[in-house]
């Protein structure tokens, strides 16, 4: 005879499409009712994705059918936003999780380390900070946050009388970060159901106030951190940062399809590391040039725009001073402003 706990032990082999996580980790299992023979289960979806949400419901089926004692199965899989699934077609931001005085959530993604997304998640925060916008920068990396420093804030955040974390500001950004709340090369060894609720936390017991638009630092991957983040809060967009050699595309071509599964529009691409400008005036193409432009044209998303490789730039994260930030007229800040004006653009 099952039981609802066999049950629910049951659907932990039932796999989110595209992660190795189960739906039962990921809390999408909401009901699970056994009577005589009969096994209904309701599983709750934060995607209006309708490819993941037939596959799920496939596979419980499937796996239910074939448990000893079951003879009659009813799989409900409602997504998101389904009883107005038209109006969020239009608007994909629209969810029941969206955060109120939060007009915008957009995520910055990669599909590997090393391209610098981080950097331009810290000088796209400025210069949309510069452009007249009213932003937050929220540090999804919990292994390995970078913000505190890149944006030269170590003040731990405080708390409000509702309870809810203060987010410290940097260069005018309101800032949140696991490394505000830890001391200096203190490591996180955390499992993924950790991860998860550190993020919805970071989402919903912040008063970030009122904000045009929250960027969300993602860590490299397409991992725990990614689909916790798209199952917290409804997002409106996902920028993906590349440098132009084929290794980095290839990876890249990952993180477009996460963004896709778990239907989040693509807003573009940048590519990081575009060229390098010698002394002498010589340009350099150390990793080659054109292919985040190329693989937007493939992939037909908006190319954002190049960001060569400048020592201010370099300069201005080690020292907690980004350089759209400080010197927002310079060649480096320029081209971040370009990037800026495309999501501008995207947030009017």
């Amino acid at each position: 005879m099952q039981s609802p706990d066999s049950i629910r032990e049951a659907l932990k082999a039932v796999k989110f499409p595209g992660y190795s996580r189960d739906i039962v980790s990921f809390g999408l299992v909401k009901d699970i009712a056994v009577n005589q023979g009969a096994v209904s289960v309701l599983i709750q979806l934060t995607t209006s994705n309708p490819e993941a949400a037939a596959r799920i419901k496939a596979d419980a089926d499937a796996l239910l059918k074939g448990l000893a004692g079951v003879q009659h199965v009813h799989v409900d899989v409602r997504s998101a936003g389904a009883p107005a699934q038209a109006a969020h077609a239009q608007n994909p931001g629209q969810g029941q999780n969206r955060v109120p005085g939060i007009k915008r959530v957009i995520a910055v993604a990669s599909g590997k380390g090393g391209v610098g997304k981080s950097t331009v998640s810290v000088n796209l925060a400025c210069a949309l900070k510069h452009l007249g916008a009213k932003v937050g920068l929220l540090d999804c990396d919990i292994y390995g946050p970078s913000i505190p420093l890149m944006m030269g804030v170590k003040e731990r955040p405080t708390v409000s009388e509702d309870n809810k974390l203060i987010p410290p500001e940097g260069h005018g950004v309101k800032l949140m970060s696991m490394g505000f709340l830890l001391d200096d090369d203190q490591p996180v060894i955390w499992r993924g159901p950790m991860i998860q609720k550190t993020i919805q936390q970071f989402i919903h017991s912040v008063d970030w106030g009122e904000l045009d638009c929250l960027l969300v630092d993602l860590p490299p991957g397409t991992g725990d951190a990614q689909l916790s983040l798209c199952q917290t809060v409804p997002l409106d967009g996902g920028v993906v940062v590349t440098t132009p050699q084929e290794a980095s595309l290839g990876v890249v071509r990952k993180g477009i399809a996460m963004f896709e599964k778990v239907n989040v529009p693509i807003l573009g691409i940048v590519e990081n590391m575009s060229y390098f400008l010698a002394p002498n005036g010589d340009r350099l193409e150390i990793f080659g040039h054109g292919g985040g432009k190329s693989e937007a044209a493939r992939q037909g998303i908006k190319f954002l725009g190049e960001v060569p490789l400048f020592t201010e730039i370099r300069a201005g994260g080690d020292a907690g001073e980004p350089v759209t930030a400080v010197a927002p007229d310079s060649a480096p800040a320029q081209a971040f402003l370009a990037v800026g004006r495309a999501v501008q653009a995207f947030l009017a």
